[in-house]
């Protein structure tokens, strides 16, 4: 009579064989979600450089019309003040650009990671392949050897 009761070791996925699948495609999701993060991250930080750069051109504008509008002794302390506020604001800016470098580098390093991961899990899905074929191959001439054997 047939044997009733859990199916043959052989007929079960090995769960050590899915284990690297399984982490590589949350690795790949996980990248994807960082990628785009990044993308939004940078175009945020582009609008922000760009509200910047016209802040300082209308404080620019409006500082030389209010200097232009007052006999040069009146100019002087209000000249030095925005010279202050000029040079702050300047270097905000600079920050924000070497922000905006370390991001993209941070960027191009996530995107050379996704294509090394993505590189690494076909490697693995071909071996796993492989490892299955010599498998399948192994068992029918094992079976085949039982089969010469006498009873």
């Amino acid at each position: 009579s047939p044997r009733q009761g859990p199916p043959a070791a052989a007929e079960r996925p090995d769960p050590s064989r899915l284990r690297p699948h399984v982490v590589l495609a949350q690795e790949n999701t996980q990248i994807r979600d960082l990628q785009q993060e990044n993308r939004e991250l940078w175009v945020s930080l582009e609008e922000h450089q760009d509200a910047l750069e016209l802040i300082m051109s209308k404080y620019r504008k409006q500082m030389l019309q209010l200097l232009e509008g007052r006999k040069s002794e009146e100019a002087e302390p209000v000249l030095k003040v925005h010279q202050a506020n000029s040079g702050e604001i300047e270097s905000q800016i600079d920050r924000i650009c070497e922000m905006g470098e370390v991001m993209r580098k941070a960027v191009q390093v996530d995107d050379e990671q996704f294509f090394k991961v993505q590189e690494k899990l076909a490697q693995l899905e071909l071996e796993n392949k492989e490892l299955r074929e010599l498998l399948s191959i192994s068992q029918e001439s094992f079976e085949v050897g039982r089969e010469d054997l006498p009873d």
